[in-house]
C-alpha cells in the first residue's frame, strides 16, 4: 500500500480489498497533484509516475541541513519545495547518485562521496517510493559504501535498483506493487570514473550493456512486471544534447517489449525529452539538488519528469507527458524549488525559459510533451 493511495481513498476496507486482488479494469482515478496542475483529470485505470534528477550531495548542502536541523542535519527543508509534487504521485523515484557515510561520518564530497545517511530520511518525508543507486560514484566508497547505502534505504523504506550487496540480491528484480500494476525499474551507469568494480563482485554496481538492460527487462517481466523503467546514468557532463551514443541506446532499448520508459541523468544540466515510437525517454533531468564549486546557472536548474500510464489492452502505455522544471536557490538559505508553483521573478523566468529550450530541442512538444502552466 503506498502512501499517495491512503490519502487518496477514505474507504480502507475497500482499498484492502483493491490491492490484494488487483481489479480487472485496472487501478482507480490518480489525478496529477493540484500543486502541478494536469490539464485534464486522469481516466479510469491509469497510475502517475514522477522521476528527478541527481540527488548529489556536496558538503554545502550538509551545511545548510546543519543549519535547517540546528546542529543535527535535517535536508528535509532543503527538498520541502517539491514535496507535494514526488508525494502526489503514485510512484515517485529518485536517483540517489552518491554513497552514504557511517552515521556521524566521516563525510566527503567530490571527487570521492561518502553523503550522510539523513538524506535517505529526508527523501522518504519527500515522498520517493524508489531510488536509482547505479552512477559513476556508486563504489566511491567500496562494498562498504554500496551496502551502507542500500542498508539505509531498507531502514528507510525506500526501494532501490541498480547496486547490491550479494549476487542474490543483484539477480533479484525489482517489482513494485503501484495500486495493482506491478512496476519495475532497472538501473544502469556507464561505468565508474575509473574506479574497477572488486574482484569476485560483479554484482556490485550495474554497468550499461544494451543487452544486460534488456536481459534484466526480461527478467522483471518473466517475474511479473506488466510496466518497466529503465534508469540510465549516461551522456557528457555538462552537455545539454545526448551523444550519438545516448541515442543510439535509446532507440535499442525501447525497441524492446519489455521496457516502457527510459529516465536519464549525469550531465548535471537538463537534456531533451524525446519520444521514440510510442515511448518516452527524458535524457537527462539535470541536478535535482547539487551546490557545485562553480555553480554555472544551469547546473541549477532541473526537471521532474511525470508520465501517466493507462491501460491499453493487454499492456500499458503512456497516454500524457509532462515536465515540471525545478531550480535550485544557492542564496541562503538553500532550496530546492517547484518552478511551475514559484512566484514570478526574472530568476524564475529565465530558469524557465532554459528549461524549455533544453528539454524541447527535438521538438517533444510537437509529441504531445507539455509542461503544467505553459
Amino acid at each position: 500500500m503506498t502512501k499517495h493511495r491512503v490519502a487518496a481513498l477514505a474507504g480502507v476496507a475497500v482499498l484492502a480489498a483493491a490491492c490484494s486482488t488487483p481489479p480487472q479494469s485496472g487501478p482507480a482515478p490518480t489525478p496529477f497533484p493540484e500543486t502541478a496542475p494536469s490539464s485534464a483529470a486522469a481516466p479510469e485505470g491509469s497510475f502517475s509516475v514522477v522521476a528527478t534528477g541527481d540527488v548529489l550531495i556536496h558538503p554545502a548542502l550538509t551545511e545548510q541541513a546543519e543549519a535547517d536541523g540546528k546542529g543535527k542535519i535535517d535536508y528535509r527543508p532543503l527538498l520541502a519545495g517539491i514535496k507535494p509534487l514526488i508525494s502526489g504521485a503514485d510512484l515517485g523515484i529518485c536517483h540517489l547518485e552518491t554513497p552514504l557515510a557511517p552515521e556521524g561520518g566521516p563525510y566527503s564530497g567530490y571527487p570521492s562521496f561518502s553523503a550522510p545517511p539523513e538524506i535517505a530520511d529526508a527523501l522518504k518525508d519527500t515522498g520517493y517510493d524508489t531510488c536509482s543507486t547505479s552512477s559513476n560514484h556508486t563504489i566511491d566508497q567500496g562494498a562498504d559504501g554500496v551496502k551502507r547505502t542500500l542498508d539505509k534505504l531498507d531502514e528507510t523504506g525506500i526501494k532501490h535498483t541498480g547496486s547490491a550487496r550479494s549476487a542474490a540480491e543483484a539477480a533479484k528484480p525489482l517489482v513494485m506493487d503501484v495500486h495493482g500494476v506491478k512496476v519495475a525499474q532497472v538501473s544502469y551507469a556507464f561505468g565508474f570514473n575509473g574506479i574497477k568494480v572488486p574482484a569476485g563482485k560483479p554484482w556490485l554496481a550495474n554497468q550499461i550493456d544494451v543487452d544486460d538492460v534488456l536481459a534484466s527487462a526480461r527478467k522483471a517481466r518473466e517475474a511479473g512486471a506488466q510496466v518497466v523503467i529503465a534508469s540510465l546514468h549516461w551522456g557528457v557532463e555538462y552537455q545539454h544534447d545526448p551523444t550519438a551514443e545516448q541515442r543510439s541506446q535509446a532507440k535499442k532499448i525501447l525497441a524492446s517489449d519489455d521496457i516502457d520508459l527510459i529516465v536519464g541523468h549525469h550531465a548535471h544540466v537538463v537534456q531533451p525529452f524525446e519520444k521514440i515510437g510510442e515511448k518516452w525517454v527524458a535524457y537527462g533531468l539535470g541536478n535535482s539538488v547539487a551546490r557545485h564549486s562553480e555553480p554555472r546557472g544551469d547546473t541549477e536548474e532541473g526537471a521532474a519528469a511525470r508520465f501517466r500510464f493507462v491501460r491499453d489492452g493487454d499492456r500499458w502505455k503512456v497516454d500524457k507527458a509532462e515536465y515540471i522544471p525545478t531550480y535550485i536557490k544557492l542564496d541562503a538559505p538553500i532550496r530546492l524549488l517547484d518552478l511551475s508553483t514559484s512566484p514570478k521573478s526574472a530568476q524564475v523566468t529565465k530558469a524557465l525559459s532554459d528549461t524549455d529550450k533544453n528539454i524541447l530541442s527535438l521538438d517533444a512538444d510537437k509529441d504531445g510533451l507539455t509542461r503544467p502552466g505553459k
